[in-house]
């Protein structure tokens, strides 16, 4: 009998919204569908997309690459429904039935209220979309359902407070967000637990910055362990917390797959001597002032000016973390050619209501128009 909701799951889950991309920047579908068979060989079995992501795309391609080529029964699959992202009530429903459609799954395993913050999170409440997916499990077309977080540790505590049969939070739990304030993810992990609710890790490499994490983290993880990549510190860290369902790792490519499976497929927790390496990891990242965004582009589509945020905060992070001062100017150079600079930003607020990372967009954004010259 598990000891909590998911402890059998395999603890390493395919996140489908960094999937391989053609040459035309559409999903590769033929990659993907063997980085698909790959983990599923493996005897991992946990797939997440979300209505959003890819415009719809990674629901399509989870249709394509997974649920047209392996019996229903042999994966789980999680979706999300985004109400901030609707035009009213209705259609914020309708986003249920057009990710059944898209996937062709017949049902979800899990489902998400997606990305619940401090500016929308009473949305979902209003639209009452948590009687909705209660309904929806009722007919049997969700399994389990649970909502994806990324705000205070006293909004966490309201909300499963206010839905205590929510069964699963999704959380950014990584070790250099542990103690970040802005994050809270220690916080928030520990309500959650509080709370009796098992967890899905998101996030757990940090966008990518964890796979490539500055100088001085990886002298110390080096030092502990030459043989292993960066990013698999950063997954077992997140996997080794108690309650975890499974860890999300949203992979691009077939390298990313074999290393995951190579430290994931019989996964051992860290022990005491990697877990000291790992504190000694985040007293050093704790003094890198890098802009903490993880690439998510949520905060893109909805930019008045087509400013490319993602892409000059990581050029900035570029010179911040590694010092590349030249480099970074370079890439700025690419990221603004034929769109926005940081300087044309209207200071609208709308990237900042978007922000998972709760990051003072505007601020940054004209941080980086005086560090490149503008």
């Amino acid at each position: 009998m598990e000891k909590y909701f998911g402890e059998s799951t395999p603890k390493l889950g395919f996140g489908l919204m960094r999937l391989p991309k053609d040459a035309d920047g559409k999903i590769d579908i033929a990659e993907t569908s063997k980085m698909v068979d790959k983990f599923m060989d493996a005897g991992l079995t946990y797939f997440d997309t979300a209505f959003v992501y890819d415009g719809g795309d990674s629901e399509k391609a989870a249709k394509a690459a997974l649920v047209d080529r392996y019996p229903r029964e042999s994966f789980t699959l999680a979706t999300k429904l985004c109400s901030w992202m609707a035009k009213g009530v209705d259609d914020a429903k309708n986003q249920f039935y057009t990710s059944l459609e898209r996937t062709g799954a017949g049902y979800f395993d899990y489902y998400l209220l997606h990305a619940l913050q401090a500016g929308n999170y009473k949305q979902y409440d209003e639209y009452k979309i948590w009687d909705f997916v209660r309904e929806q499990k009722a007919k049997g077309l969700i399994k389990h359902w649970g909502f994806s977080f990324h705000a205070s540790p006293e909004i966490l505590d309201e909300i499963l407070t206010a839905h205590p049969d929510a069964e699963f939070v999704q959380l950014q739990l990584n070790y250099a967000d542990w103690e970040n304030p802005d994050v809270a993810a220690r916080a928030n992990y520990e309500v959650a637990r509080r709370h009796g609710k098992s967890i899905v890790v998101m996030e757990p490499v940090k966008g990518g910055a964890l796979a490539n994490p500055p100088e001085a983290v990886q002298r110390i993880l080096k030092e502990a362990n030459p043989d292993v990549s960066f990013a698999s510190w950063a997954i077992r860290y997140a996997a080794s917390l108690e309650g975890i369902i499974t860890v999300l790792s949203g992979m691009s490519s077939m390298a990313q797959m074999e290393d995951n499976l190579s430290y994931m497929k019989d996964f051992r927790p860290l022990d005491a001597e990697e877990m000291a390496a790992i504190r000694k990891a985040q007293e050093a990242i704790n003094g890198v002032k890098s802009i903490p965004c993880t690439a998510c582009r949520y905060c893109v589509a909805g930019c008045p000016m087509g400013i490319p945020i993602p892409d000059i905060f990581a050029a900035r992070n570029r010179q911040l973390v590694w010092g590349r001062l030249e480099g970074g100017a370079e890439d700025y150079a690419k990221a603004v050619a034929g769109k926005s600079p940081a300087s044309a930003c209207v200071e609208c607020g709308q990237c900042e209501s978007a922000c998972p990372q709760q990051i003072k967009v505007i601020e940054r954004l004209k941080d980086c128009a005086a560090a490149f010259g503008e």
